[in-house]
């Protein structure tokens, strides 16, 4: 069994990922190294940011704990709200834009699981799991 606690896991080093632009940042509660075929993350998408993501190689679920905001999707310019209790799938791997008017506090899974090393591609992508990270950062 592994039990893990959300601030905790934010003071260490290893398990908390901050984007550069400091749009966003992200606690890896699961990652792949702990055995299994998802990972799961708390994520904090800061208030007044947008950002744009394409997980090409990776299925993503995200639910709204906390905030507000909305998605984009940029192949018909679609647009959601995003509100505490909702949740959003990349069921089709989406190009899309997160943008923040709350800090929004996302409970979030991967498949296949990230190794919590990854760098955002120019491109909004991470590597396929079976490859190693161009190291391009967001």
């Amino acid at each position: 069994m592994i039990v893990r606690n959300l601030e905790e896991a934010r003071q260490q080093g290893e398990r908390l990922v901050v984007a550069e632009n400091g749009n966003w940042d992200s606690t890896r509660l699961l990652l792949a190294e702990d055995g299994g075929k998802c990972s799961f993350h708390i994520t904090r998408i800061f208030e007044g940011t947008e950002t744009h993501i394409h997980y090409k190689h990776h299925f993503e679920a995200v639910y709204c704990i906390e905030g507000e905001g909305e998605v984009e999707t940029l192949a018909d310019g679609k647009i959601w709200p995003i509100k505490p209790g909702d949740i959003y799938i990349l069921d089709q791997h989406d190009d899309h834009l997160l943008r923040a008017s709350k800090t929004m506090h996302l409970a979030c899974v991967f498949t296949p699981a990230l190794t919590g090393k990854e760098v955002h591609r120019e491109d909004g992508s991470y590597a396929p799991a079976n490859e190693p990270d161009d190291k391009t950062p967001l």
